[in-house]
Order: structure tokens, then C-alpha cells, then sequence
């Protein structure tokens, strides 16, 4: 075989081993760390990039990924080491931790923390195990953040949590080139027998607020039928006040109308015995007497009645009442 020919071939190799070792492809969201000759290059964008395959090498990361079973239910997490880093935001599901409330009580709290690698560099070189330390820094700045909080504090107050947590993660993890972006609390779990008192608790105080709630309605119907019955009362005085003085207006103007009628009698009795030259007090004298023996004739007929000595002269004067009524005649 030709020696030129071998050197040749040889020489075709080398540029398809270049070729395929030195052409790099990045994705977008994507990058790598090169270093030469183990020392940092460069960081490599999206698209086409060509390194030296002898001498230029991408450094892996530990990263964490979580796959799911058929059934698409069991979570599988798992954490492989690679040249490609992610740049998009990630999202780690810790699994559940106990920790201590200030009041002692031990809980499950499940968390999540969306983050995003803002600096390749810093995330390679600057810490060993990034979703490990992630995990970890997570789970004691938990564990500080609900033991400062009582239990019920730390049922009521998550959006609290969340942004305490956020803000000292972020601060912890920007020398690493990590932004974390939120933390969630998915779920807090107290212990079976806090629950179950707490349940009671809930019972009770829904029972206390339906029996302020049924007394607070007896004691509304209390004053409104107290107040109906108030004002159905001032309702019929007010009635009998009306009807009292209509019905002496009524016997008022009766009586008044009575008295007229008599004095037009009088009157007219009184001219007209005049007249005739005769006394009209005589006449009226006996006319009460008349009335008043009306009166004490009236109603038992087994009572005696006794008549005083000057009655028996007003009687007498009832013929001279009786003349002078022809006389009257006479002179009409």
C-alpha cells in the first residue's frame, strides 16, 4: 500500500473523528461548560459549536429528573449526571419532612420549589451536588421558618411561608447561579390525634355559633312580637280614644241639641203663658216634680213612696196650669 495513501487516510480519519467530535449542537434552553485541558473555557450557546475534541471537554452536573411508572402514578425520582444543562425553570417535589412547630407539635409538610439556573458557571463549579444542596437548604430553612410559628400559624399562614422561604433560598442560592422563583407548601399534615382535636374543636365551635345564631333569632322574634304587641296595644287606646271622644262629641252635641229644643219649649211656653197673665215658674216647678215622681214610680211596684208637704201645693197648681193652657187657647 502507497505510504501517501495511508497518510491520507489517515488524515480523512482524523477530520471525521474532528468532525464528530468537534462539532457540538446545543439546544435552545440549553448549555454546556467547556473546559481545556481541565480548566474553564467557555460556556457554549444555543446552535452550532465547535471545541477541540483532544482538548476541549464538557463538564457534567448532577441533575435530577422524575420519571413515572405505567399506570402513570408512582413517581420515580432520580439523579444522573450530564453535560447538558437545563436553563428552563425547574420544579423539585421534596419528598414529606417532619418538622416541630413552636408549641412541640410534629407535622408532614410536602413543598415544592420552582428555581431556574441563571449561571452555568457558578452552578458547576460552585457547588458539588446542586439538586441535592437545593434539597437540603430547603428542608432546614423549613424547619427554622415553621419553628418560630405555632401550629395554628402554620395552618393559616402558607402564603407567608412561601414568601419567607422564597426570599431566603433566593439569597442562599444566588452565589450558586440559581434564581428560585416561588416555593409552595403542597400539603401540611398534622399528627391523627391533633386532627381528631382539632375536628372536635371545629364541631364545637360550629355548634356554639348555631346556638348564638338560633338565640340571636328567638330574641329578634322576642322583640318583634314585643313590639307588634306595643304597638297593637297603642293601636286600639288610640281606637277607644277616638271612638270615647266621638261618642261624647255625639252625646255632647245630643245633649246640646236636646237643651235647645227645651229652651225653644220653655221659650215658647213661657211667652205664651205670659201671655195669658200667668206664672211660667209655676209650670216649670211642676214639671221637674213631674219627672222626678217619673222616676220614683218607676221599677218596683211594691215601694211606697212618700211625698213631702210642699209637693201637694206644687200639685195643686197643676189645674192652674191647666186654665191657664185654655187661656193660651183663648187668646189664639
Amino acid at each position: 500500500m502507497d505510504p501517501i495513501f495511508v497518510i491520507i487516510l489517515i488524515f480523512v480519519v482524523l477530520i471525521v473523528i474532528f468532525a464528530i467530535k468537534g462539532i457540538v449542537i446545543v439546544r435552545q434552553a440549553e448549555t454546556m461548560i467547556i473546559e481545556r485541558l481541565g480548566k474553564y473555557n467557555r460556556t457554549l450557546e444555543s446552535g452550532v459549536n465547535i471545541i477541540w475534541p483532544i482538548f476541549d471537554r464538557a463538564r457534567d452536573i448532577d441533575w435530577r429528573y422524575v420519571t413515572r411508572d405505567v399506570s402513570g402514578q408512582t413517581t420515580y425520582i432520580t439523579t444522573r449526571r450530564t453535560s447538558r444543562i437545563d436553563l428552563r425553570e425547574t420544579v423539585y417535589d421534596f419528598p414529606r419532612q417532619n418538622v416541630i412547630t413552636k408549641d412541640n407539635v410534629s407535622i408532614e409538610i410536602d413543598a415544592l420549589v420552582y428555581f431556574q439556573i441563571t449561571h452555568p458557571a457558578k452552578a458547576v463549579y460552585e457547588v458539588a451536588n446542586l439538586p441535592d444542596a437545593i434539597e437540603k437548604l430547603t428542608q432546614t430553612t423549613l424547619r427554622n421558618v415553621i419553628g418560630e410559628l405555632d401550629l395554628d400559624e402554620s395552618l393559616v399562614s402558607r402564603d407567608t411561608i412561601n414568601k419567607k422561604l422564597k426570599m431566603i433560598l433566593d439569597e442562599a442560592t444566588d452565589k450558586w447561579g440559581v434564581k428560585v422563583n416561588r416555593v409552595e407548601l403542597q400539603d401540611i399534615t398534622p399528627p391523627a390525634d391533633v386532627q381528631a382535636a382539632m375536628e372536635k374543636q371545629m364541631r364545637a365551635e360550629r355548634d356554639r355559633r348555631a346556638a348564638i345564631l338560633q338565640a340571636e333569632g328567638e330574641k329578634k322574634s322576642a322583640i318583634l312580637a314585643a313590639e307588634g304587641d306595643k304597638e297593637a296595644a297603642i293601636n286600639r287606646a288610640e281606637g277607644e280614644k277616638q271612638a270615647s271622644i266621638l261618642s261624647a262629641e255625639g252625646e255632647a252635641i245630643a245633649r246640646i241639641k236636646v237643651a235647645e229644643a227645651e229652651a225653644r219649649a220653655i221659650t215658647r211656653v213661657t211667652e205664651a203663658i205670659s201671655q195669658s197673665g200667668g206664672d211660667p215658674s209655676n209650670y216649670l216647678i211642676a214639671l221637674k216634680y213631674i219627672d222626678a215622681l217619673k222616676e220614683m214610680v218607676s221599677g218596683d211596684k211594691t215601694k211606697t213612696v212618700f211625698l213631702p208637704f210642699e209637693a201637694s201645693g206644687v200639685l195643686s197648681s197643676l189645674g192652674g196650669i191647666k186654665e191657664m193652657l185654655e187661656g193660651v187657647g183663648k187668646v189664639k
